[in-house]
């Protein structure tokens, strides 16, 4: 990355003026308020998480409801929203999940040493809240997929500032509550971080064993849950599911071969991924892109996987679109998040029960894409005067 005048990052980094920020203002805001108007409970799927503590609050097993597929801990956790009024419920829900967003984006911007005055700060969050559909679904469900959104970006600026330990703390925290980042334990593998990775796991089985025995149903969740997790034997679920193990059965692929096929190809991205740990280059560059190609791996394979997913990643790639030879500098990159603008039809793929398909598109071209920037961004930065050394040069100017 460079800041001259010649050279778009120069533009990007630069202080935002007053009336991109009172855009940014105006579009989470609306986002917000059309939330809190359209919607109960903080949304249908925090509904689910909440209905879940109520159950438990009057003696019930929360597992009773299929649907929810949290760990112990996030019972525990949901019980103050349960003892909350339904109209609290309705505005403070909405509310939160764009400030985590806002603060996961602004972790993300300082991962890559990226000011919080400059355009891209704005921008970068403009653009997914105004032209990426998951976006404003995330906001209207409610769904606790925002705790991983961010605790990933907050993790990485932890680890890239020496601070392992806490790193593994804060996935571990978000992993008791909804188990979206268990994959990243694979990056405290690959950096030998073997402290960090002890309270990565630690954290969410203690929590969970605790909270388990105050349950009803103590094994709940292994008798209950994971069997309905590997089956994925649900025909609402199935309609929204993205990964490739959902979605080729309904082209006609058999179910043990879409199974394979996926887990192949997940095992490829982490491959790749291992790769760009390994190679050259700054240390919030790797920390990113590795991370970015486990998750996107695991959403291969992962029953359920649905197209908000995507925001735990997006960010981290587009707070590096400074960088020369970033990843967001692609053009399948962007061409991966066209099926996701809000507003155009695409036909045969409207109807709910069709979605899946175009979601399913968007995550397999952004997979393919950070996997094989993985290894060619590695040979990239290996050159002489490459991207290694323009990177170095961006982050000391900036």
């Amino acid at each position: 990355m460079t800041t001259d005048k010649s050279d778009i990052s120069g533009w990007l980094v630069r202080p935002a003026g007053g009336p991109l920020w009172a855009g940014l203002a105006a579009v989470l805001g609306a986002l917000a308020v059309h939330t809190v108007l359209v919607t109960s409970g903080g949304g249908m799927d925090n509904a689910i998480v909440v209905d879940a503590g109520r159950t438990w609050l009057a003696g019930g097993s929360p597992y009773d409801d299929r649907h929810f597929l949290y760990f112990p801990s996030a019972v525990v956790v949901a019980a103050p929203q349960a003892l909350l009024p339904r109209a609290v419920l309705d505005v403070a829900v909405p509310v939160a999940v764009v400030l985590a967003l806002v603060l996961g984006w602004a972790c993300a911007l300082r991962l890559h040493r990226v000011p919080l005055r400059s355009r891209l700060a704005v921008l970068g969050l403009l653009g997914p809240a105004a032209g990426f559909a998951p976006f404003g679904q995330l906001v209207r469900l409610g769904n606790w997929t925002v705790t991983a959104v961010l605790a990933l970006p907050l993790c990485l600026l932890l680890a890239n500032r020496g601070r392992w330990v806490a790193a593994g703390a804060v996935i571990g925290v978000a992993v008791a509550l909804k188990p979206l980042l268990a994959p990243m334990a694979l990056l405290f593998l690959f950096a030998r971080r073997w402290a960090a990775l002890a309270v990565l796991v630690l954290v969410p089985v203690v929590a969970s064993v605790v909270a388990a025995l105050f349950l009803p149903d103590p094994t709940g969740f292994l008798t209950r849950t994971l069997p309905f997790l590997l089956s994925g034997d649900d025909a609402f679920v199935r309609l929204y599911e993205a990964s490739p193990a959902a979605v080729l059965p309904r082209l006609g692929v058999p179910g043990a071969v879409a199974t394979a096929l996926a887990l192949l190809a997940a095992a490829a991205g982490v491959v790749c991924a291992h790769r760009r740990w390994r190679g050259p280059g700054p240390a919030e560059l790797r920390l990113a892109e590795t991370s970015a190609g486990l998750m996107l791996s695991a959403f291969l394979v992962s029953r359920p996987s649905y197209d908000h997913y995507l925001l735990v990643v997006l960010p981290l790639l587009l707070a590096g679109l400074p960088y020369a030879g970033a990843v967001a500098r692609r053009p399948w990159f962007w061409l991966a998040l066209v099926p996701q603008l809000p507003g155009v039809t695409w036909p045969w793929l409207e109807p709910g029960r069709r979605r899946a398909f175009r979601d399913s598109f968007t995550l397999c071209a952004l997979a393919v894409t950070v996997a094989r920037h993985c290894v060619r961004g590695t040979r990239e930065a290996g050159r002489p005067g490459g991207a290694a050394e323009e990177r170095r040069t961006a982050v000391e100017s900036v």
